[in-house]
């Protein structure tokens, strides 16, 4: 079996703070999170992470064998999570690979 962990895709959401921001309204993001993780199971494509919160931001990321491929099973239900602005990166190898090529996507 393939190291699952070659490739990431790292997709960051910036939150609004108060009552009608995205950071409040948790039942979106766990929706989200369920539909990230069986889009990536049904595709074989790798792993979803659980989702991390930051200073007004989301970070969810996922790893495999193929960060094209994972983007792909991800990238629809990330462009159709509301907040903004977002980006996704693709890393072509390990995390912690210095030499790993990156894609970044505006979403």
């Amino acid at each position: 079996m393939a190291d699952v962990s070659e490739h990431v895709v790292v997709a960051r959401f910036r939150l609004e703070a108060g009552p009608s921001g995205t950071a409040t309204n948790l039942h979106n993001v766990y929706a989200l999170e369920e539909q990230l993780a069986s889009a990536i199971e049904t595709a074989g494509a790798g792993e979803f992470e659980p989702p991390q919160f930051g200073d007004d931001e989301l970070v969810l990321s996922a790893y495999g064998p193929d960060a094209n491929r994972l983007f792909a099973a991800m990238e629809p239900a990330l462009r159709s999570f509301p907040a903004r602005p977002a980006s996704v990166l693709l890393r072509y190898g390990a995390y912690d690979d210095p030499n790993a090529a990156e894609q970044l996507v505006r979403l």
